[in-house]
């Protein structure tokens, strides 16, 4: 089977791939999956569970002290997702899941309205999940539920008169739970995303060759630092000179904007340094890995620096710097990866998925 699988690459592949090359792409693929993207759902579906068990005890006992844990207990599922939502192939991107985990951009705050609308109504169609489940992405996903136990009135989850606020909340966290579960598991599922991406065939509309499997790997790297900038970060320090803009960031409200951006850059560097794929090509391009290690480090030391919620670490000329360094970064990581690694493998990565954002 291996044999076949190396003379399938060596036919799929450009001679700069085929040659002096150290892992095959069997061998690539295997490591992405089993050193990055399986233990990061896996971190991620845990995390979702112990929120939901956290959220339902907030909801059975509600005090400061319970409040406080499910807070904290969102912001290590916002980490745990955000090292792997750039791995948007396979189960994330079917039936609505990455919307119904997060629905953003949400350039027309739809979110905040349809969240504030269901508070004013008590609407009880919102405190079940399987009703909620159909209704609009933007009220069950992550952003709903920061303000639910972040925003304006959710010091009412402290008392018995924040009830329906908090199941509300629990409805989501079951969702997100459930969501997160079904992610691990499909792709943990020997029969399932695993099997297309390491026998790739003619018959997979995706993924006919293990040049394809290559593609959507490099793509998820290059896609995903632009993603980083032109998602996350741009949106609230401000395009082409525009003032900064605090309350256009993600997670602001829980001071989870930048701990989620670090998190985006941690997930990449997974995926590039556990897969080894730039060991699938000619040994004199293995700089290509070292140089898109070294910039991953700069996002990492930069991040650092940034302690402050994000309003605080605006007004912060320290802060600021290191935020708008992230750009030149990810702007650095686009040449490494989009064009860089993708030559050195002979691949194209193709077109953005965020093309039209």
């Amino acid at each position: 089977m291996r044999l076949l699988l190396a003379v399938v690459l060596a036919l799929s592949l450009t001679p700069a791939l085929a040659q002096e090359q150290k892992l095959t792409a069997e061998q690539v693929v295997s490591l992405a999956i089993t050193e990055a993207i399986r233990p990061g759902f896996a971190q991620y579906a845990e995390t979702a569970a112990t929120l939901e068990r956290d959220v339902a005890g907030l909801c059975g006992g509600p005090s400061e002290a319970s409040l406080d844990v499910a807070r904290t207990q969102f912001k290590a599922a916002v980490i745990a997702w955000s090292r792997v939502e750039l791995y948007r192939l396979g189960p994330l991107m079917v039936e609505n899941r990455y919307d119904k985990i997060l629905f953003w951009p949400d350039r027309k705050g739809i979110a905040l309205r349809q969240v504030q609308g269901v508070l004013a109504d008590a609407d009880p169609d919102a405190a079940d999940p399987a009703k909620l489940g159909s209704k609009s992405v933007a009220m069950q996903g992550l952003g709903a539920l920061e303000f639910l136990l972040f925003g304006t009135g959710a010091e009412q989850l402290n008392s018995a008169e924040g009830d329906f606020r908090c199941r509300y909340a629990h409805a989501i966290t079951m969702l997100q739970a459930e969501t997160a579960a079904a992610l691990s598991a499909e792709w943990n599922d020997p029969a399932g995303i695993s099997k297309r991406l390491l026998e790739p065939s003619e018959a997979d509309p995706d993924y006919r060759g293990f040049r394809e499997v290559a593609e959507a790997l490099t793509g998820l790297l290059a896609h995903g630092t632009e993603a980083i900038r032109d998602q996350r970060l741009l949106p609230f320090l401000g395009r082409d000179g525009a003032a900064p803009k605090p309350k256009s960031a993600l997670f602001w409200r829980s001071g989870m904007t930048v701990p989620s951006i670090n998190a985006n850059f941690e997930g990449l560097r997974a995926l590039l340094e556990k897969s080894r794929i730039a060991e699938a090509t000619t040994a004199e391009n293995l700089w290509v890995s070292n140089s898109a290690s070294f910039e991953f480090g700069n996002a990492e030391r930069a991040g650092k620096v940034v302690t402050d919620p994000v309003e605080q670490a605006l007004a912060d000329p320290r802060q600021k710097k290191a935020l708008d360094y992230l750009v030149i970064v990810t702007q650095s990581l686009d040449t490494i990866l989009g064009e860089n690694l993708a030559a050195a493998l002979g691949l194209s990565v193709g077109f953005s998925s965020l093309d039209g954002d």
